[in-house]
């Protein structure tokens, strides 16, 4: 008599060994993730709570040896609570997806149960992938959008700050963009509140960067740096990859999705970054950024943190009825946040 694998006591298919192979595969959805600007930060529980101080820092007197110090003056702060999104994704790997079925390379001979769960995995680890970079982006634009681009969480309004704008007038030849980016700068280094940065960082629409490019004032910018960067040819430059311009690196950003619209049975596919807009925000902080990750919603994971490499979990398989298949269970529970919200900007052109 044949051996029949027992799937759902085998190790293979356990959900630590499940959540330990979905983790290994590369993020292939990740700008923002792979600037490291967030840093990770696990929490026990399903809600951050944040305290939102008005320092300020302000000139000490000085004092004869031996005279009373100077007091500092206690911070005002209120308390602000974030509940951590939940994201579960499920699937199901069918018997008749494995049966008759070739394995793919460079396995040889039938699929296998386990092959077929892996692939599946990719599959649903890569959404959550793209999905993670959705909201950093979104964090970054200052407003958390859910799926369907809801917002979530409006960080402008939760820290009692205005948005703040910058038109650069590209449409105008003699506009000074250079000008325009120092203005960015010095409005980031006037905000910073106590944190530091090396660098202002730009991501730019496709069609806010074309035009910005192509902006007489920054092709004279670009023949500069072309001349003195080490081993720069400005005719095999990518400048979509980034370009440097009075300390502020602009780079071009196509991330994009498909989202559902209103009625819930149509899609379209929208990008991360509007047509249209540029947005800046500091490189180099260190309180700045964080992206806050809870358990899963497993009785086995309760209270506790997760590890730092553990972005998605696997639930165990569970059997469909009559054993047709097993369904699979993930998710994610990441809450990127910028906790300076006044250091994000957005720019336009209005003309």
């Amino acid at each position: 008599m044949p051996e029949i694998l027992d799937i759902f006591n085998d190790q293979a298919f356990s959900a630590v060994t499940l959540t330990d192979t979905v983790n290994l595969v590369p993020n292939t959805y990740g700008l923002v993730g792979q600037m490291g600007l967030f840093e990770d930060e696990p929490v026990a529980t399903t809600s951050v709570a944040l305290d939102i101080a008005n320092g300020v820092l302000g000139l000490l007197p000085m004092r004869p040896r031996g005279a009373p110090a100077s007091v500092g003056t206690r911070e005002r702060q209120k308390l602000k609570s974030f509940v951590i999104p939940h994201i579960p994704h499920d699937d199901s790997v069918l018997a008749l997806d494995v049966q008759n079925m070739l394995a793919r390379a460079p396995q040889i001979g039938l699929e296998t149960v386990i092959g077929a769960v892996n692939r599946k995995l990719i599959t649903m680890r890569r959404k959550h992938a793209i999905t993670l970079e959705n909201i950093r982006v979104s964090a970054l634009k200052g407003r958390i959008l859910d799926y369907d681009g809801a917002v979530v969480i409006d960080l402008f309004q939760e820290f009692g700050v205005t948005e703040k704008v910058f038109d650069f007038a590209l449409g105008t030849a003699g506009t000074d963009v250079g000008a325009k980016l120092r203005e960015v700068s010095g409005y980031m280094e006037d905000n910073l509140l106590g944190d530091t940065m090396t660098g202002v960082m730009g991501l730019a629409s496709p069609a806010w960067f074309a035009r910005y490019i192509g902006h007489a004032s920054v092709k004279e910018a670009f023949r500069y740096y072309a001349a003195t960067a080490p081993n720069a040819d400005p005719n095999r430059a990518d400048l979509r990859l980034g370009f440097t311009f009075q300390g502020v690196t602009i780079r071009e950003y196509r991330g994009s999705a498909t989202f559902l619209n209103a009625d819930g049975s149509t899609s379209t596919v929208q990008r991360f970054i509007p047509d249209g807009d540029v947005r800046f925000f500091p490189l180099g902080t260190t309180e700045t950024f964080k992206n806050y990750w809870a358990p899963p919603d497993f009785v086995d994971e309760v209270n506790t943190a997760p590890g730092l490499d553990a972005q998605v979990f696997v639930a165990p398989l569970e059997r469909m009825k009559f054993g047709k298949g097993m369904e699979v269970h993930t998710e994610s529970n990441p809450l990127p946040l910028c906790k300076r919200p006044n250091l994000l900007a957005r720019g336009f052109s209005s003309n």
